[in-house]
């Protein structure tokens, strides 16, 4: 009796070191906890050591259903391979794989959507697609640079928008990295409060 309560004791103080051991990812959806796990992931982080050990969240707008919109896609199959323009001297090929169009906060928006043709040669990553934008919080409370979206072909001519998953380039957080520049065209005349803001180091 007395080994087994023993056993019982050691257990319990097992579980619950380990429970308190265990640092909690935060997040309001599934889309900021992975996105805060990466982050803190030193295999995957996009932060620097010194910054990546102080790391718990990043600063994201509240989850808000006005920003995940539904987009006409318009198909752009014409269009020419271009070297978009990044942080480095680095020209990625891209082509413009269609042209969304969108209400959004009482407006009629477009955003150009694009390919990385190097990427969708890789097993997997056919289907991505790549929608940068500016939009005017952007200085403000989010990076001045502008934020991305990935995203994928969808089955139709109807695609789902969710500002909600909009994040920062890399180089934001480490120099080091070559992020590509959003085309100035990409711009959505109204506040975008949905997704990650402007990275502060704390």
């Amino acid at each position: 009796m007395i080994k087994q309560i023993g056993l019982l004791l050691f257990s319990l103080m097992f579980m619950f070191s380990c429970k308190d051991g265990k640092q909690v990812i935060l997040g309001e959806t599934p889309w900021q906890r992975d996105m805060n796990a990466a982050f803190k992931d030193a295999s995957q982080s996009p932060l620097k050591d010194k910054d990546r050990r102080n790391f718990t969240t990043l600063d994201f707008f509240p989850v808000d259903s006005t920003y995940v919109v539904k987009a006409h896609l318009t198909r752009t199959p014409d269009a020419l391979p271009f070297k978009m323009k990044t942080t480095t001297e680095r020209l990625p090929e891209y082509v413009q794989y269609g042209i969304l169009t969108f209400e959004l906060n009482g407006a009629t928006h477009q955003l150009r959507i694009y390919q990385n043709l190097d990427l969708v040669k890789e097993s997997g990553k056919e289907e991505l697609l790549f929608l940068p934008f500016l939009d005017t919080t952007n200085g403000e409370t989010t990076y001045g640079g502008g934020r991305y979206i990935d995203t994928k072909i969808p089955q139709g001519d109807t695609l789902w928008i969710d500002f909600n998953q909009a994040y920062n380039p890399y180089c934001v957080y480490n120099e080091n990295y070559s992020c590509p520049i959003v085309p100035l065209e990409n711009t959505v005349n109204t506040e975008v409060k949905a997704g990650v803001k402007a990275y502060k180091k704390y």
